[in-house]
């Protein structure tokens, strides 16, 4: 087993293993221990009490953190030429179609998320081996398909993430950078577990949210009071 630098035994001693933590205070604490030299992303792992084997209980959505993502997310609009300067004006950074298709054809995926109109996915189809395995390809469900390109663009750029339950039933989510403020890094966090229990599956039984625990890159985990959100 590696052995702790000075740093992280430094950050280690300030977490009080046995506590459940409030967001507020995670959220102060969090930016304490993250030692790295980088501004750091923070992320949440949410363990829930669901079978994602199982359609009725998988859990996947979209929701717009408050105070973004910290991140320069880079969108690709793929469309047609009358919806170009759409894309355009709400700030996608590539917009174009056929050029584009083959340069994703050829390997190419030097973007974040990739909008579209649902009259393009056909032509998405056969590009599926490339950009689902690096989670690319455009969806409905996560509003990355649709005929209002502007607002989708924009949306993403303001902070909008899309999450979807592992096999092992957690969901990992960026809700932020180390650099933030602890308040907003505690408001993007309960926005996105506000939106896991609206997304509670009916035939989920007993406790929902089963842990919750907050980290920055390479810092120790943050145990979080799950009792606030939980629905019995």
């Amino acid at each position: 087993m590696a052995k702790l630098t000075k740093k992280q035994k430094e950050a280690t001693s300030k977490i009080e293993a046995s506590k459940a933590y409030s967001l507020e205070e995670a959220s102060v604490l969090i930016k304490e221990i993250t030692t790295v030299n980088f501004d750091a992303s923070v992320d949440l792992a949410v363990r829930l009490n669901v079978d994602p084997r199982k359609a009725n209980q998988m859990v996947r959505g979209v929701v717009t953190l408050p105070h973004g993502t910290g991140k320069d997310v880079k969108v690709l609009a793929l469309v047609t030429p009358d919806k170009e300067a759409e894309a355009t004006a709400a700030g996608a950074d590539y917009v174009g179609l056929d050029e584009y298709l083959e340069k994703i054809k050829g390997g190419w995926t030097d973007v974040d998320v990739i909008v579209t109109m649902p009259s393009v996915m056909g032509k998405l189809g056969p590009l599926g081996r490339v950009l689902g395995p690096r989670g690319l390809m455009p969806n409905p469900k996560t509003g990355t398909v649709t005929m209002d390109v502007a607002k989708a663009v924009s949306d993403v750029k303001a902070g909008k993430i899309d999450f979807k339950v592992e096999k092992t039933g957690i969901i990992h989510a960026a809700i932020g950078k180390s650099s933030f403020d602890a308040d907003k890094i505690a408001g993007n966090a309960r926005e996105l577990l506000t939106t896991l229990v609206k997304l509670k599956p009916q035939t989920s039984k007993g406790i929902y949210i089963k842990s919750i625990y907050m980290s920055s890159t390479m810092s120790p985990s943050l145990n979080i009071d799950a009792k606030r959100f939980t629905e019995q």
